[in-house]
């Protein structure tokens, strides 16, 4: 047990306690968090900026009499690191965050250490102008703080020593939001420079900078270091990858495992196609020897192109090309060189391009380290449908690589954490794996970014502001369904200012003569359907004509929607007279709405008061919001269904339209409305794709909501109080003969099985200890109560 963890099991003993342990408990607290005495360090003077791009490696030598059983560190770094001790990585960081929450790690490293001469090393890097869009950065810089005074030896200071690393450029070849790839040439590379026996000799002593300022110590300095709230990432080795083609040398099948090293004669161009066959995130590395001045340009691409935007079938290579981020080797010739870019690279394929010159080229190994949130698979899904099954699969696979340090939208373009993906993926993650420390984190990220004006900013951690009005209300929709499925008040009323903040802002953009949203200023955001074009002149790209010019019901049913929410947290916190006031305003945004902009002819949501326009989507927020009433909404989710003159909801609003459709009364119907889900599997993806094709992206998080609707609705398992004091289960098998599943709870685990014959449901039901709830379906309703409740 690390030195870390007996800390936290002696703090929470010590609170129990009184007198003079008690005394001795805080004092322990206050050194964790006033008494950093380490610096930040960073490059010399001498060796360029530290805020341009640059790789900078640090090391320190130390000797020790004999080895620790814990030897505990903190340590983070402006903007990544990569930490070893004696030649071993030992982990990457520091979690993204913001400069008022800046994640450090940390790490027991007694394992890794041995008796006498020891080194500590990290590189840091800064990809400067080019630094992926959810990088956050005040300057290059380094820091270790020991735990106690037998680990100070590590603390950073003048005594640290720092060499730029020349050898990277930046590969701007299909640049993103990602950051660029790595080139890297081998003759200029400090090969083995994380060793003990590497000679620094003509390394400089690291600057020394101001001293690292836990958060809530009065910082001075605007990184507020911050205890990593999440586990460290997930790594495992990806299997080997399927020879697809080659060029200028004959090879098939698995890509080097079981062989001797790849031979590339002098004088060679060659170029092999690699096919992991699904998509993954992975650091690669490949081991080379000899092949002094050859050229090795690795391209990664989620599928192969058949022009600049079709993709078609995934599994197919014929006629097509690759494209996509492009790393370039440069082997100096020595033995066994090992060559990996700094940050993990999205790929399903390889495409390696090689030229040698005067010197033979050996390919040893290509590995390639799988990256992650390390979530458990806990939930499972499984039905007479292999359909179904195999949506499961792919979009626990989409969620898996749609999260890392924070959530991602997608992981091969952008890598953004945005409030309308995330909303999707916290409940996913605590669907399927239970684990809701990420989700937690994303709403405290989000939070973070609240602007002058008092709403969110619509993704973040982000170098780049990008104001998105609607996703705040999705936001507070966040924290209200963390509040009904994890029991902890404090956490959610301590998010109550910024929920207050957001709504003030959107209350004062009620236009007072229609009872509407008047026009919004920023992005607003919704879907992306085609009949919503990007206009140059207009920010239209996803947006409903009406966000602009005022009137829109699809954003002041939302607020509607948001409202409802907002009002239910306020009351359960003791603002009530808040809440009274916000369910009244819900309810006039609601009336408004059906007065000016409900088709009575039609039995539709009009998108405007001029009804010059009809969507899916404002209906599915009338329905949402209770704007329309229960009485109407299965009739009005019928029309809404199946006139396809309306502007469709995409991929990502379809989570929306299921709501809808559930609280409709319609759910029954879920498992026949997957054919989207259907098509992309049968087009080869092994991840669901961000929309419809063409599609940008072929991993999207928001497309990965099955996940959460085939227990939530299939299974029908949902709160029936907050914290999920209480359980509600209400199945819709749809067209399915029998479903078994199984969910996740504080409590333990929630399973169930149901089958349906000649329109009888039968089945079980097994709640974990301490849990209540009720079941219902076609009119029955019984209690449920811990252990199994047979279904008869």
């Amino acid at each position: 047990m690390s030195r870390w963890t007996l800390l936290m099991l002696f703090l929470i003993c010590c609170s129990r306690l009184q007198g003079q342990q008690d005394i001795a408990c805080k004092a322990s607290e206050q050194w964790r968090q006033h008494q950093w005495n380490a610096h930040w360090i960073t490059v010399s003077q001498d060796a360029g900026s530290k805020y341009d791009y640059g790789i900078h490696r640090f090391r320190k030598a130390f000797s020790i009499s004999a080895v620790p059983e814990t030897f505990v560190i903190n340590l983070s770094a402006d903007p990544r690191y990569e930490f070893f001790v004696n030649g071993t990585r030992v982990c990457r960081g520091p979690a993204r965050g913001s400069l008022y929450n800046w994640h450090y790690e940390t790490i027991d490293i007694a394992q890794f250490l041995k008796k006498g001469q020891n080194l500590i090393a990290a590189t840091v890097w800064n990809y400067g102008e080019w630094s992926p869009g959810a990088q956050i950065s005040m300057y290059t810089g380094f820091i270790v703080q020991g735990e106690s005074e037998q680990e100070a030896v590590a603390n950073t200071d003048g005594t640290w020593k720092v060499s730029t690393d020349r050898s990277f450029s930046p590969s701007l070849v299909y640049l993103q939001d990602v950051g660029p790839g790595d080139i890297i040439q081998g003759e200029t590379h400090p090969w083995n420079w994380n060793t003990a026996d590497f000679d620094d000799a003509q390394w400089k002593n690291a600057e020394v900078k101001e001293r690292g300022q836990p958060a809530g110590t009065g910082t001075q300095y605007l990184r507020a270091l911050t205890p990593r709230s999440i586990p460290l990432m997930e790594a495992h080795l990806e299997g080997p990858m399927k020879i697809r083609r080659s060029e200028g040398i004959d090879v098939k099948g698995d890509f080097i495992p079981g062989k001797e090293a790849l031979k590339i004669p002098p004088h060679s161009k060659v170029s092999i196609l690699l096919d992991q066959e699904y998509l993954t995130n992975a650091y690669p590395a490949l081991t080379v020897s000899k092949g002094a001045r050859s050229k090795i340009a690795v391209t990664y691409s989620e599928a192969m192109y058949l022009d600049a935007r079709n993709k078609g079938n995934r599994n197919e290579i014929d006629g097509k090309h690759i494209n996509g981020f492009v790393d370039v080797f440069y082997p100096e010739g020595g033995s066994r060189r090992v060559y990996s870019p700094l940050w993990f690279r999205t790929f399903r394929y390889i495409q390696l391009d090689i030229e040698t010159t005067t010197q033979e080229l050996l390919l040893h190994s290509f590995d390639r380290e799988f990256t992650g949130y390390p979530f458990k698979e806990k939930g499972r899904f499984s039905c007479n449908d292999p359909a179904l099954q195999e949506i499961w699969k792919a979009g626990w696979r989409t969620a898996r690589l749609c999260a890392g340090e924070t959530y991602y939208d997608c992981p091969y373009y952008e890598q953004l954490q945005y409030t309308g993906d995330t909303r999707i993926q916290g409940l996913i993650s605590l669907y399927v794996s239970g684990d809701d420390r990420l989700m937690r984190k994303a709403i405290t990220d989000i939070a973070s970014s609240v602007t002058p004006e008092g709403i969110l900013l619509s993704r973040y951690p982000a170098r780049y502001n990008q104001v998105i009005p609607p996703f705040s209300l999705y936001w507070i929709n966040m924290l209200h369904d963390y509040w009904m499925y994890r029991d902890d008040k404090a956490f959610v009323a301590s998010y109550l200012p910024i929920l207050k903040s957001i709504l003030n802002w959107f209350e004062h953009k009620i236009d007072p003569q229609t009872g509407l949203l008047g026009p919004l200023p920023h992005w607003n955001f919704v879907d992306w359907p085609v009949k919503w074009p990007w206009d140059d002149r207009k920010p239209l790209g996803g947006t409903p004509p009406a966000a602009i010019a005022g009137g829109s019901s699809i954003l002041s049913l939302q607020l509607a929607y948001a409202l409802a929410d907002a009002a239910a947290l306020l009351e359960v916190f003791n603002e009530t007279a808040l809440a009274a006031k916000y369910k009244k305003l819900q309810q006039s945004i609601g009336e408004a709405a059906m007065k000016q902009c409900f088709d009575q002819q039609r039995g539709l949501m009009a998108d405007d008061r001029t009804h010059s326009r009809y969507s899916q989507h404002a209906s599915i927020m009338g329905i949402l919001s209770e704007a329309i009433s229960r009485d109407q909404q299965q009739r009005v989710f019928e029309k809404l269904n199946s006139d396809t003159s309306l502007t469709p909801a995409t991929v990502y609003y379809r989570f929306y339209l299921f709501r809808a459709m559930k609280k409709a009364g319609l759910a029954d119907r879920y498992t026949s409305s997957l054919d989207i889900w259907k098509t992309m599997l049968k087009n080869g993806l092994t991840t669901f794709a961000e929309q419809p094709e063409p599609s940008r992206s072929d991993c999207h998080a928001w497309s990965a909501s099955p996940n959460y609707d085939l227990l939530a609705t299939v299974c029908g398992i949902t709160p029936a109080a907050p914290g999920f004091r209480k359980v509600h289960i209400a199945p819709h098998l749809g067209t399915l003969k029998w479903v078994k599943a199984a969910m996740p709870h504080t409590n333990g685990e929630i399973r169930v099985f149901f089958e349906q014959r000649n329109g009888r449901l039968t089945g079980s039901i097994t709640l974990p200890p301490n849990l209540y709830g009720v079941f219902e379906h076609k009119g029955v309703s019984r209690k449920l109560v811990p252990g199994t409740n047979v279904l008869n």
